[in-house]
């Protein structure tokens, strides 16, 4: 019965890597195909790099999102960390409640009810003010702002839990203001929770195809939108190129994360 067991969980694992990776693999598989069929293998070709590379939308594209990414989880660090610290350094308040539910409703808060409520208020705004005076980059960067900043502060809310306060206080007995206090021991301490908070950001705004898509407007569309749109008619070898060289960029980006964890453990040792 033992022997059994193991045989049982290998193939329960092959089955569930199979059914994640499998898909991943007939795309990038396809990518190198010499035909347009996104089903029967012809023979191996680059040709589909070259015009995805002459694809100016999809270009554009992403680096709008890229753009839109990197603004959006700069701000939400910003706005994230400054709730983390009011939620977990200055104790009972008036309107803590109400701060600690609105940082945390968009996490159980469906994505297409951001994207709505969003669209809501850009139309009243512009009826009321006059901006925005359409929707574009603006737009979607406040949409992915608002989601964002939930993430980040529960990540950075969690690291100030696990930091020892009396360093701080000591700083301030020291006489250093709050603001030194904060630049000189608090920031380097929850620094990696920032990093976190902002990778998870960027990774969230990235993705995002609900929400950008009630809020952008035409000539402001992000990646995951144009390939949503293009999707709908087929899946065509230049969205496989695509999607080839994110899942390249993605094993490189984690590749490089864990050399670099393992030879900073192989220091601590």
């Amino acid at each position: 019965m033992n022997q059994r067991r193991p045989f049982i969980l290998y193939t329960l694992m092959a089955f569930g890597y199979a059914f994640l990776y499998l898909p991943i693999a007939s795309v990038v598989a396809f990518s190198f195909n010499e035909t347009r069929s996104v089903s029967l293998w012809k023979g191996f070709s680059l040709q589909w790099y070259g015009r995805l590379l002459e694809n100016q939308a999809v270009i554009d594209a992403a680096l709008l999102s890229l753009l839109i990414a990197a603004m959006a989880s700069t701000l939400a660090v910003v706005i994230g960390t400054m709730a983390a610290l009011a939620l977990s350094r200055f104790g009972r308040f008036k309107g803590r409640g109400l701060l600690s539910l609105l940082s945390s409703a968009p996490l159980v808060m469906p994505d297409v009810m951001l994207g709505i409520s969003a669209l809501f208020l850009f139309i009243t705004l512009q009826q009321l003010v006059g901006w925005p005076e359409g929707r574009g980059i603006d737009t979607i960067t406040i949409a992915h702002v608002t989601l964002c900043v939930c993430y980040v502060t529960v990540v950075v809310r969690s690291r100030l839990a696990q930091t020892d306060h009396s360093l701080e206080e000591a700083a301030m007995d020291l006489g250093a203001r709050p603001w030194k206090v904060f630049f000189l021991v608090t920031l380097p301490l929850i620094w990696p929770a920032l990093l976190a908070g902002w990778l998870l950001a960027f990774t969230l705004s990235l993705d995002d195809v609900v929400i950008a898509s009630f809020t952008s407007g035409p000539g402001s569309s992000t990646l995951p939108v144009l390939i949503l749109s293009k999707v709908r008619f087929g899946v065509t070898p230049e969205i496989n190129a695509l999607a080839t060289l994110i899942i390249v960029a993605v094993c490189i980006g984690v590749s490089l994360a864990g050399w670099m964890m393992h030879r900073n453990a192989r220091r601590a040792v």
